[in-house]
Parts: C-alpha cells; structure tokens; sequence
C-alpha cells in the first residue's frame, strides 16, 4: 500500500500530484534544484529534499539522486508527472530495483513506445493504422532523405525519443532538408541524449486527436475519450479541448478501439496517450503514444468528472479500475490553454523575468487553474516556461468558449511577458469559434490571431494618471505625523494647485493636468483632471494590487502594477503600460557595438557558425542559441565581414547583449 510518495518533477504537475496525494491520505516528497528552493510545490509537500544545481542535468534528470533520496526518506512510490524522467525505462527499472513503486506503466511498455520507429512495428503488427513514412534504424542521412524524396515532400522528421515538439521539423522541399534535419538532430541530442531520427509524410490538413486509455495490472482496459489538440505551434500544443468537435460516437468508439488496441499490443498499465491524426475523410493514423500523463489531462477530468492522478495511484496500488468502460460518458465541454512565458511579437522566444503581478480567474466548479509559481517567483532560462494551464467547462462548447475568453480576460501577469493575449485572440477569432481545427491552424489564420489588439488609450488613461496619484500619495503618506507634506486638513500653501504629469504611452507623449479636490482629502481621494482639454473626475483606491477607479462617477476595476517609472493597467482589452516621464539627464552616448548581432532572449550558446574574418551573406546562419530546451537561429542581417565574435559555445547570454560584430559590406 502506497502511504508516501516523491514526486520526481517540478512547477505545476508537482503541485498537481500533491494535490490529489493529500485527497487520498498520503504523504508527499518534493525534490528541488536550487534555483527551486522557495518553489510552490516545495512549500505544498509535507518534505522536500534538494537535488543538486539549476541545470536539469544536474537535478530533475538525476535519476540516481533522486533514489537516493527517496530510499533515505522511506518512499513507498515516485510518482515522475510528465517531462524529465517520466518516460525513461532505466529510472523505471531502478525504482523497480530498489523495491520502489514507479507510479507509470511497466519497463517493457515504455521501451516499446520509447522509439518511434520500434512503435511504428509494433502498431503496424496490431493492425492500428500507420501514417507512411521510413522508422528504420539505420540513420545515414542521405537514406533519410532518399526516403523523404520517394514518398514526396512536404514530410515531417521526428526524434525517436523525443516528445513536446522537440527534435520536429516540417520540410518542404529537398532544398531545405539537410539544413532541417541538421537542426532536429542537434535539438533532439540536447532534450533527450539521442539523436536518431525518423520521416513521415506530412498530411496537410490533419487534427490532432488524442485518445486516454487507463489499464490496470489485470489486463482491464478503458479509454476516457478523446481530446482535440489540433491549434499547435512549432509542434507545441497552445490550446487543447475534449470533446473533439464535430466527432460522430460512431469515429469516437472506432478510434477508442485502436487505441486500445495500442495499449493491449504491450501490456500496457497505468495512464497513457495513443495520438492520432484525424484526416479530412474520417481516416486516422497512429503518430504515437505517451506512456505517461499528459500536461492536457484535465480537460478529460473535466468531462469525465474522474480524477486521472488518482486513477494512477490506485492501479501502481495494484488496484483495479475504478471504473468499466460502460460506466464512462462525456458531460459537456472543456478547454485548456497554456500560459507561457513568451514574446509573440518577437518570434514566441521564451521570456523570462520576476512575476512582479500575478492575478487570476477565480477557481470554482467551472474554473480551474493548474499553476506552479506564485507572485514574486521567477521564470528562469532553466525550465519550460509554462506559468499555468487555464481550463475550463461548460455544458456545451459555445458556452465553455465564451468562459475562456472571459477567464483569458480577468488573467493579468505582470513582469514577464506572456502569451495571454495571443491566446485570447485565437480563442476569439471566428475559424476558431466554427471549430475550423487543422494542425497548421496558427500558420493558416496567422496574420488575423497575430494583430494586436489596441488598447482605448482615452478610456484607460484617467485610469492609470489615478494609480500614479495614489502611489504618490501612498509615499507621502510614509511621512511621520507631524510632516508638512502629511497634513490631512484643508490648508493649502497653494490652494488647488495642479500637478503636470508627462506620460509617455505607445510613443506618444500626454501631458496631464491633476489638481486635488480638497474636500476629499479623506479616502476616497478624488482629483479633477484635464486631458487634452477634457475635464474629468477621478478618485479610488489600490488594494491587493487592484486598482478601483471611479470616472466621473463610472466604477471599474483593474490590477496594476507599478515597476520602476512604468504604469501597467490590465484592462479587458489588454495591458496599457505608460511611462512617467522624468527629467532629462542628456544625450545618451553612442552604442559601442551599432553593427553588433545581438541575442533575442537569455539563454545559452550551442554552436558558434563563424569566426572573426568569416565573409557572411544576408540570412545565413551565424549562431544557435538554446533557450529552454528550444533552439534559436539567428541570421546574418546583411552582407559583410564578421569583425569579433563576443561569446563561445556554451557560453550563457543574456537577451539584448551583443554576440557578433558584423562590418557592413561596402556594397550592401
């Protein structure tokens, strides 16, 4: 019987399998790296345990560590989420050795699904359907991309091992494909210390349809349904729903089935994921399974009403399931959409930085947030840079879709950038909404889900010159007692003497006009103010970082965030941030490096393509940098002569610094 259990991860599916832990009367072990140290779901388990440096090398994928640990602590299971060690045998047999139950299917399971191509013969042996492709394990290149030739382009290339989109390119035609396959290789061997790689042909206008199977350890099978998880970007899943739509109960049970099929083919145990493609014509294929949970599992939860963590638990406990297939129906519909760390307006390159804001959509029956980071915590270069998964339900998919809107719109992160209103103009967009659902879904609606939406500068700013007024008065309210500057009486030096604030907001300056009503010296405070000749009434207060605002005599509240000389207000459109502007302090000098390359993000350098005398072309590749697991290539801007390379391979670098210094050819 499990009492006590480790949970070899980190962030959100920690704090997950925490959660459903204490549900069920057992205790939890977190593990740490040391950039985790003040983590939520070390504060949520009842003992944690650090593991070694930030670098996941040297902590969450230190399979002997953690054992240690856990034989230390008297463990009963390791419960491995999803990522790190999750779909690695060897951890698995090791657990298994040092008599510790591995909350996840059998050895044998994972290393039949854990190659691709080894899968491929296994599902072609069972009789599931196969997209065409070469899964061979002899890895010449040019064999590869014979294969790729014969069956036509475009084609999709695939790390054996990988999983989340790492180690996946799209190629389109055999011009592009040494480059291509060059970069999978290198992406897959730094996620996953293997670089084998398999080709399909790649469908065009496929669904992502991914089947939940559970099977315990008595050769009892069920699948929870189907989850769509179609809208994708650079194979990394944005938002996922279940029920698919527009799927008949005649293809929900057919594809139930195969992925049973799947399952049975290899002994499969415990929580696992088939994932198909679903072409136009009702055909599906076999991409690949997951012998693991999946991030997007509560959307099943959602409409089953079960709890999958605890499922797991009760078959690693040697139980049956919970439930027969006949016992399991859908009720209503539920979305996820993933929170990231993101810039959309710089190519999605991961951000990072402190969550200096932090307000969500209130939890209840119909909301849910899955998160693992709390206000004032950092989002560092070290980890996936998911901040949360929103998910809610609603009876119908109309309903549930108008639920999160509203929820992506009550959601303000503030300190780093975020993805939040790339999410909400998906989840508006009208293809989205008729159910439109193609895995090239972002790429094919690109240009109308990637333009911004602007924020009413007329109707916020009142709004934000009030929060500048508040925070002023908030500083002088610091002041002892008996200061001239804390006097709450009616004398004035000056009686209603206006204040000038300069603000400089989308790069266009106002100039704002704000004199204190003295009668309301007493909360709430109320100035009258002038904004391009409009007078207007303001008073309000700021409270948990909620800024209430009454306009001439009109109620709203926003969160806000005050950070160095900005002004940020999360209004239902969007973030407004406004500068206050200050003195001039005088020219600023020249930048030293005015031809320099410079990094679009931090992260760390892992190939170095050039050297100082190199003659460079216009979008040739100069060098890699990895951030969170994703590599990043950056182009030469123009022609020229590469006069100083700045940094080294495996060199850290911060965004914005320069890497190479380029000299102009004379003839550009």
């Amino acid at each position: 019987m499990i009492k006590k259990i480790l949970i070899a991860n980190r962030g959100e599916i920690a704090c997950r399998v925490i959660k459903t832990a204490k549900k069920m009367g057992i205790s939890t072990v977190a593990v740490y790296s040391e950039a985790d140290a003040n983590a939520l779901h070390v504060k949520h388990a009842d003992e944690a345990v650090c593991i070694g440096p930030a670098p996941s090398k040297d902590s969450y994928l230190r399979g002997d560590l953690i054992l240690q640990k856990a034989k230390a602590l008297n463990v009963d299971a390791i419960h491995p989420g999803y990522g790190f060690l999750s779909e690695n045998a060897q951890f698995a047999k090791a657990c298994a050795d040092q008599g510790i139950i591995f909350i996840g299917p059998t050895i044998e399971a994972i290393e039949a699904m854990g190659s691709k191509s080894a899968a491929k013969q296994i599902m072609q042996e069972a009789g599931v359907p196969l997209v065409p492709g070469y899964h061979g394990d002899d890895q010449n290149p040019a064999l590869i991309k014979q294969s790729a030739n014969d069956m036509g382009y475009p084609v999709l290339l695939k790390a054996t091992a990988g999983g989340g989109g790492k180690g996946m390119r799209q190629v389109w035609s055999e011009q592009e494909f040494d480059d291509a396959l060059a970069a999978a290789k290198r992406e897959a061997m730094s996620s996953f210390s293997d670089d084998k790689m398999l080709v399909e042909k790649y469908l065009t206008e496929p669904r992502h349809v991914e089947i939940q199977v559970f099977c315990d350890n008595h050769k009892n099978g069920v699948y929870l349904f189907e989850r769509d998880c179609s809208i994708q970007r650079r194979h990394q899943k944005v938002i996922e729903e279940a029920p698919a739509p527009n799927m008949s109960e005649a293809l929900r049970a057919q594809m139930g089935e195969a992925a049973l099929t799947a399952a049975f083919a290899i002994n499969y145990s415990g929580a696992g994921t088939v994932e198909f493609l679903l072409d136009t014509d009702g055909s599906f294929y076999f991409m690949e399974m997951n012998t693991r949970l999946q991030v997007e599992h509560p959307v099943t939860e959602m409409i089953t009403g079960e709890d999958l963590v605890e499922w797991q638990i009760r078959v690693a406990n040697d139980e049956l399931l919970p439930k027969e297939q006949s016992e399991l129906s859908i009720k209503g519909h539920s979305f996820e959409a993933r929170i990231y760390a993101e810039d959309p307006n710089n190519d999605f390159l991961p951000a990072t930085g402190i969550l200096h804001l932090l307000k969500t959509p209130e939890a209840n029956a119909n909301v849910r947030v899955d998160t693992g980071v709390e206000q004032g915590d950092e989002v560092s270069i070290y980890y996936d840079p998911m901040i949360a998964k929103l998910v809610v339900w609603d009876e119908n998919r109309e309903k549930a879709l108008a639920r999160l809107e509203s929820c992506l719109q009550h959601y303000a992160i503030g300190g780093v950038t975020t993805n939040i209103d790339y999410l909400r103009r998906i989840a508006g967009s009208t293809p989205f909404k008729q159910a439109q659902l193609t895995t090239d879904f972002i790429e094919r609606h690109n240009e109308s889900i990637s333009t911004q939406t602007s924020v009413d500068v007329d109707t916020y700013l009142p709004a934000i010159v009030l929060g500048y007024l508040l925070s002023e008065q908030n500083q002088l309210e610091g002041e002892p007692e008996d200061s001239p500057w804390n006097i709450h009486d009616s004398y004035r030096s000056n009686l209603a003497h206006p204040e000038l604030i300069e603000l400089l907001v989308n790069d266009k300056l106002y100039s704002v006009s704000a004199t204190m009503n003295i009668a309301s010296v007493e909360s709430p405070k109320q100035w009258i103010l002038h904004i391009n000749e409009v007078e207007m009434t303001v008073s309000g207060s700021i409270t948990d970082d909620t800024l209430t605002c009454s306009l001439n005599g009109v109620k709203t509240a926003s969160p806000i965030m005050f950070n160095d000389a900005s002004i940020s207000l999360f209004t239902s459109q969007g973030m407004l941030t406004a500068q206050i502007q200050g003195p001039d302090l005088g020219e600023v000098g020249e930048d030293d490096h005015a031809n320099a390359v410079v990094a679009p993000m931090n992260g760390t350098v892992v190939a170095l393509l050039v050297k100082a005398g190199d003659k460079v072309t216009k979008g040739q590749q100069l060098i890699i940098v990895e951030a969170m697991k994703m590599e990043h290539s950056i182009k030469a801007p123009y022609d020229g002569t590469v006069a100083e390379c700045f940094f080294n391979t495996g060199d850290l670098v911060s965004g914005g610094v320069a890497l190479i210094d380029i000299t102009k050819s004379d003839t550009e």
